[in-house]
């Protein structure tokens, strides 16, 4: 690989860098420009493929193929599903929470939850570009 030097580019206090820029771009176009001429050339070109695709021939009958469905499926969908088993003895059945053991439970779970929703749509309105919330 050749490394061409890259002229200095120097600025006065107060003026404008356009100039500046515009030739360091230039110089670094010119450098790419010329890498990339010099890569071309010992990579091989890509050949056009010997033989054209075969050309496009409709059939005669453009409906779908006939549906056979598996065994499996049909053999599950006449199983009947799981009865309901009670709960066992000593286990934690949720029916039996009392009010204030249901609303002590919403409480310790709301927190969270509101905090991970508000994270979600202030993200959603960062992603469409909307920062701030238009609600009153």
């Amino acid at each position: 690989m050749r490394t061409t030097s890259m002229p200095t580019v120097q600025r006065l206090p107060g003026r404008r860098t356009g100039r500046s820029i515009g030739a360091l771009a230039a110089s670094v176009a010119s450098s790419v420009a010329s890498n990339l001429s010099h890569l071309g050339s010992t990579s091989t070109s890509h050949a056009p493929p010997a033989d054209p695709p075969p050309s496009y021939s409709p059939t005669p009958d453009d409906s779908p193929p006939p549906y056979t469905p598996g065994s499996s499926v049909t053999s599950s969908a006449a199983d009947p599903p799981p009865a309901y088993t009670a709960v066992p003895a000593g286990g934690f059945d949720p029916r039996e929470l009392t009010d204030f053991q249901l609303d002590e439970l919403v409480h310790r779970i709301i927190g969270r939850i509101t905090r991970l929703i508000r994270t979600e749509l202030r993200l959603d309105r960062e992603r469409i570009g909307r920062l701030r919330d238009p609600r009153p």
